[in-house]
């Protein structure tokens, strides 16, 4: 699949001034602005950083934290994306507290929702309470999961029925009335790993994984790195949101 790439993309978590240095409101017809929440390490720099990486170069972002926003700052948003991280999802009330409630009207409003991993497991009841009829549920508690432990692997799963290994770390599997959402992937026990409900598009693995997670952090993973294939899936899945 070919992409018209952004014009004004090439931000990072560092900055978010365009890498031209000017900062542009003309967009290609299919750019979404997409609004990046980090909390280091829930909602972790690695994690966002991989999602700037995989589809900056096609949507534009900017970055936001717990605290509160300027009452415009969604005006111009197409998408939330929240991205995983290392911590308990409780965490919630607290990182959320300023800016959970508009959140929710934002996605009611009709706005996108991306959720990755701890993003993923924010969408059910307990959190955002988004979902219809889905339940956001720890993958390695599940019958006849492939693991127990929650720790860093290369896990099998099945995406639009191809085989791959992707990164995982205590994702969720997203188990409820499968004729109420689309499954895109689903993980070795056949429970959905990734979905997409109407405007919410959410995954339990990390697609967006960079080449420092297996070389650094984890050097054992180092020969499942996916060579940037899974930037590409995390892109399809992203502009598959972005249709509905």
């Amino acid at each position: 699949m070919r992409y018209l790439v952004c014009p004004a993309a090439g931000q990072n978590v560092i900055g978010v001034v365009p890498g031209n240095g000017v900062l542009s409101e003309h967009f290609y017809k299919d750019c979404m602005k997409i609004a990046l929440f980090l909390h280091q390490p829930k909602c972790s720099v690695e994690s966002g950083n991989g999602i700037l990486q995989a589809l900056q170069p096609y949507h534009s972002f900017k970055i936001f934290t717990r605290w509160h926003l300027d009452a415009d700052f969604f005006d111009d948003v197409d998408m939330v994306a929240i991205p995983g991280g290392i911590g308990d999802a409780n965490s919630f009330d607290h990182l959320l507290a300023h800016n959970g409630k508009r959140i929710r009207e934002f996605v009611s409003r009709g706005g996108k929702y991306l959720g990755i991993c701890m993003g993923a497991y924010w969408a059910a009841k307990d959190y955002f309470n988004i979902l219809d009829g889905v339940e956001a549920v720890q993958y390695i508690t599940r019958p006849n999961t492939d693991t127990r432990r929650p720790h860093a692997k290369a896990l099998s799963v099945t995406w639009q029925g191809q085989q791959e290994k992707m990164y995982f770390y205590d994702g969720c599997a997203l188990v409820g009335d499968n004729t109420k959402f689309k499954t895109v992937a689903t993980y070795s026990n056949n429970d959905p790993m990734a979905i997409i409900q109407n405007n919410i598009g959410l995954i339990g693995c990390h697609p967006e994984s960079q080449p420092s997670w297996y070389n650094e952090y984890h050097s054992w993973m180092k020969p499942h790195y996916h060579g940037g294939k899974h930037h590409e899936l995390l892109l399809d899945f992203v502009n598959d949101l972005s249709n509905k």
